[in-house]
């Protein structure tokens, strides 16, 4: 159990076996990036969660406070091909507005680094929106940030696939 001055939290990898603990990461998501749409218009059935998580190309890890999940990401292992070597990219990350500020995005980040370490993955990278700028204070800690640029476009057309 971690825990700051006021809080006491659990970091926990989410395995095959924890689809409801999926389903309520999925639901923060909705709720703390305001894109219902996004992530509960249309879940995936508990099937396709159970072989998501069972992957290992794909991991999930939540804070917990009172079996409650406050925060969390979802993120994948990449395998690359210029060498023999992987890198784990934190897709999306979020903690509950009220639980902010108390070190939980810090202990999810660290928790992926251990992660990392131990498939062997020799890089762990976060996006941000530049506008964003708690998440970004948050990833400063590690490293300065890359300046690039981010396209998002469908297979299916020249616009952006929303």
């Amino acid at each position: 159990m971690e825990h700051t001055s006021d809080t006491e939290f659990e970091i926990r990898f989410v395995d095959a076996g924890d689809i409801t603990i999926a389903r309520d990461l999925l639901a923060l998501f909705a709720s703390v990036f305001d894109e219902p749409e996004t992530y509960s218009a249309s879940p995936p059935t508990d099937d396709y969660l159970v072989q998501q998580l069972s992957s290992g190309a794909f991991i999930m890890v939540v804070a917990l406070v009172d079996s409650t999940v406050v925060g969390g990401f979802g993120g994948y292992v990449l395998t690359k091909f210029e060498q023999e070597r992987s890198e784990v990219f934190i897709y999306d990350l979020a903690v509950v507005s009220e639980f902010r500020r108390r070190g939980i995005a810090t202990a999810l980040i660290e928790k992926a680094k251990e992660l990392a370490r131990q498939r062997g993955a020799h890089l762990v990278w976060i996006q941000s929106e530049s506008d964003d700028l708690p998440s970004s204070r948050t990833y400063q800690q590690y490293v300065d940030p890359l300046k690039a640029n981010h396209y998002e476009f469908s297979p299916e057309t020249k616009k952006r696939d929303v």
